[in-house]
């Protein structure tokens, strides 16, 4: 429930990044990592404080970050269909 009240309080989006990074024990081989979370854009300070983390606490160098946000809760778009009859 935080979550929903996140987006609709804040600017909150749902944030995905492909964190790619290179293998401790394979350092020429590279190793895919998704993370999620919602994040505030355009600074991404959840997402900064996780790269934060991998940098000191996890032994694979990171390699490159992409980044995908998109604001979930959005105005619908209504339909009026010209129609009328009974369901039995």
């Amino acid at each position: 429930m935080a979550d929903f009240e996140k987006q609709f309080t804040s600017d909150y989006r749902l944030t995905t990044a492909q964190i790619l990074y290179h293998r401790p024990d394979y350092p020429k081989f590279l190793q895919e990592f998704i993370w999620q979370d919602y994040d505030l854009a355009p600074k991404f300070p959840q997402l900064h404080g996780f790269l934060g983390f991998w940098v000191r606490e996890i032994e694979g160098k990171l390699h490159s970050v992409y980044v995908a946000h998109q604001k979930i809760i959005t105005p619908s778009d209504a339909h009026f269909l010209d129609f009328e009859g009974t369901i039995q």
